[in-house]
C-alpha cells in the first residue's frame, strides 16, 4: 500500500509542475488530491521518492521537481490517455476529409497536431520503396512545353515541366495521356517500363513521347530521402525557461538531421514511445522529451510522426493527441 500511494504522491507532483513550472509542497498535495493522509505522511513518502532519484529538490525550503527517472516511472505506470476533446477530434477529421494530396496532409496536420498539444510538431512523409501510379496527366502550358503530373497510389504528387518540345497537337496529348494511363496504373518504376519503352519506340517522335515517358519514369523512382515537416516551433521558443540552455533543440529541429536518425531507429510496430531527456539517443535533445508514433495503411509505406517539447510535459495528453492522429493518417492513406 505504501509503494502506490507513493506513486500517488508523484504523480500528484508530476501533474502540480506540469501545470504551475513552481516546485510542488507535502501542503499542496493534500490540499488539491485526496490521498486520504496527512501533510507529513506525504513528506515522508516525498523523501523515501528523493531518496530513489524521482524527485529533487532545487533549492532550500523549496518543493520538490521531478527528475528524467521520475517522468519515466510516471509515463511507465500512466494507467489512461487523455482522450483528445470532441472539438480537437473534429478539426481532424474535417481536415483529412477535404485534403487532396499527402502534401496538403502532411503540412496540415503537422500544424494541427503542434497546435493541440502547444509542443513542436513533426510529421515524416511516407517514403515507399516502390511506388505506384494511381494517374499522369499532361498539360500543356505554351510552346514547345509539357507539365507532367504523376499522382501515386500514397498519394504522393510529382509534377515536372518538359521543354524543347515540337508544337504539340491537342489530340495527341489526349492519346498519349491515355496509353500512359493504360500502360502504367498500379505499376511500379520498373514494371511499367518494358510497355513504355514500347510506347515511345512506336508513337510519333514530334509529340516528345520519349522524353515525355523518360521523365515519368524518372518521376516514379523512390525518393532518395525522408522528408519531414515541422511546426510550432514558437511553442518552444515560449518554453525556454524549460531548458538551461535552448539552443541545441532549436538547432537540431532546424538542421532536421537528429529527427530524421531519431525516426530511423524507431520500430515501426513500437505504438506510441516516449524517450526523455538523458534517454534521447542524441545530445542535442538530452533536455527534451520525445513522443513519437507510426502511421500508415497495413500494406503500404509506414512513417512516423512525434512530438517534442520540454521535460514539463503534459505526457498522458501529448501521447494520446500523437497516437490519435496517427491513427487518423493511417484510415487517410488506407483510402
Amino acid at each position: 500500500m505504501s509503494e502506490e500511494r507513493r506513486l500517488d504522491v508523484l504523480r500528484a507532483i508530476v501533474s502540480e509542475y506540469v501545470h504551475t513550472r513552481e516546485p510542488v509542497g507535502s501542503k499542496v498535495i493534500a490540499q488539491s488530491h485526496d490521498l486520504g493522509v496527512s501533510s507529513a505522511t506525504i513528506r515522508n513518502d516525498m523523501a523515501l521518492l528523493e531518496e530513489a532519484g524521482l524527485i529533487y529538490q532545487p533549492h532550500t525550503s523549496a518543493g520538490r521537481v521531478p527528475t528524467d527517472k521520475g517522468y519515466r516511472v510516471f509515463v511507465d505506470r500512466l494507467s489512461a490517455l487523455k482522450p483528445m476533446s470532441a472539438p480537437e477530434r473534429r478539426a481532424v477529421e474535417s481536415f483529412l476529409a477535404r485534403s487532396t494530396d499527402l502534401d496538403e496532409v502532411v503540412t496540415g496536420t503537422v500544424r494541427l497536431l503542434a497546435q493541440v498539444t502547444r509542443q513542436v510538431a513533426v510529421v515524416e512523409y511516407p517514403t515507399p520503396d516502390a511506388q505506384r501510379l494511381r494517374r499522369v496527366e499532361i498539360v500543356e502550358m505554351g510552346p514547345g512545353r509539357l507539365l507532367v503530373i504523376v499522382i501515386t497510389e500514397a498519394g504522393l504528387v510529382h509534377e515536372r515541366i518538359v521543354e524543347g518540345l515540337d508544337d504539340l497537337d491537342p489530340d495527341d496529348l489526349d492519346d498519349l495521356r491515355t496509353r500512359l494511363n493504360e500502360a502504367g496504373e498500379g505499376l511500379t518504376s520498373d514494371e511499367m517500363r518494358p510497355a513504355l519503352d514500347a510506347l515511345a519506340a512506336q508513337a510519333p517522335t514530334r509529340v516528345g513521347i520519349p522524353v515525355v515517358v523518360e521523365t515519368l519514369l524518372d518521376l516514379m523512382r523512390p525518393a532518395a530521402s525522408s522528408r519531414i515537416a515541422i511546426a510550432g516551433i514558437s511553442n518552444l521558443a515560449r518554453g525556454a525557461v524549460d531548458f538551461r540552455d535552448i539552443a541545441p533543440v532549436l538547432d537540431a529541429l532546424e538542421e532536421q538531421v537528429v529527427l530524421m536518425r531519431l525516426f530511423a531507429e524507431l520500430d515501426s510496430d513500437e505504438g506510441v514511445r516516449v524517450t526523455i531527456g538523458a534517454e534521447n539517443p542524441h545530445d542535442a535533445l538530452a533536455q527534451a522529451s520525445v513522443v513519437t508514433g507510426t502511421y500508415g495503411a497495413s500494406d503500404g509505406p509506414r512513417a512516423h510522426l512525434g512530438v517534442v517539447g520540454p521535460t514539463r510535459m503534459d505526457y498522458a495528453r501529448t501521447m494520446s493527441s500523437v497516437r490519435a492522429v496517427a491513427a487518423y493518417l493511417s484510415r487517410y492513406l488506407a483510402h
